[in-house]
């Protein structure tokens, strides 16, 4: 049986630019080698925001990661599409190439400028991390204990508007429970865990999981081994004890996979898209049902953004 795969978060196109590389990349854990395993494969493309570079530079360090995919695009056209819609994704995964999905991670990208959420939203950035691990001028990281700002509320407000989803990975617990209290759309963890099963403070806690549920939303299952167990052996057992948690959690429409692919250290048994695809026999093994798979490898991830693109 041929794999499939639709991944909410990957570091690549940042790696890709350092290397000067492009889509069949050797050195990278994500690259379309392996593209012909596929029956489809969606890969969302993060431009992620370190976290020393704020302002215009933040929004210029946007621009160029997002010239630098587009041009792999156009050179690369019979692998890779961009999509902005499931009904692109199905589209372009029939013709047998992975579709593209673009977001950013971290909210600085908008330079604390309102009307770069249209911008954003106009260069087809689907998801939006809105922090990484510290402060923008949005909201607070993990690694923080600040809320929302003024500003990052009414940027929550424009993403809903724009059509963007608000991504909640990195977001500390304070800023959980403050969107909670303002947000009228369904939002998303891109690439997170379960606390309950790996302490990690990254990691979702069962409630922040419950509330996601209760939204409609997605949560991306990461490879990261710090953020899968807390001896941070991170091999496919651990990562079978988030899925089974979030399962017996009501997660049935909600589990989808976010690798975290070139910006995590990853389990050697996971770290290209084909192992992570192929991380459904062991599923298969512990009696999940290929319903249940065919909906955390791509079908609960393609009818939230045909309900919410």
């Amino acid at each position: 049986m041929r794999l499939q795969l639709f991944d909410l978060h990957c570091d690549s196109i940042v790696n890709y630019r350092n290397e000067g590389a492009d889509f069949l990349c050797e050195k990278t854990q994500f690259s379309l080698r392996e593209l012909a395993e596929f029956s489809r494969m969606c890969q969302t493309m993060a431009v992620f925001i370190p976290d020393d570079i704020r302002g215009e530079a933040a929004l210029l360090y946007f621009k160029a990661h997002k010239e630098y995919l587009d041009r792999l695009l156009r050179r690369q056209r019979k692998l890779a599409e961009c999509a902005r819609s499931a009904a692109d994704v199905e589209r372009i995964t029939a013709e047998g190439k992975c579709a593209v999905l673009l977001s950013v991670e971290s909210g600085a990208a908008l330079a604390g400028r309102l009307e770069n959420v249209d911008y954003l939203a106009d260069c087809g950035v689907k998801m939006m991390t809105l922090v990484w691990n510290g402060v923008n001028e949005l909201a607070s990281g993990h690694n923080t204990d600040q809320g929302f700002t003024k500003f990052g509320r009414e940027a929550v407000e424009r993403m809903e508007e724009c059509g963007i989803i608000v991504d909640v990975s990195h977001l500390n617990d304070r800023g959980f429970r403050e969107l909670c209290e303002f947000a009228e759309r369904p939002f998303i963890a891109t690439h997170s865990n379960l606390r309950s099963v790996c302490g990690h403070v990254r990691n979702l806690t069962e409630e922040q999981f419950r509330e996601i549920v209760r939204r409609g939303g997605l949560v991306g299952v990461n490879l990261y081994e710090y953020f899968l167990a807390d001896d941070h052996h991170g091999d496919p057992d651990s990562l079978y004890r988030h899925v089974s948690r979030m399962l017996e959690l009501g997660g049935e429409d909600v589990i989808a996979c976010g690798s975290d692919f070139d910006g995590a250290d990853i389990d050697p048994a996971l770290d290209t898209p084909a192992k992570f695809a192929s991380f459904a026999d062991y599923l298969l093994a512990k009696n999940v049902s290929q319903a249940m798979i065919d909906k955390i490898f791509f079908d609960n991830a393609l009818e939230f953004f045909r309900r919410n693109g």
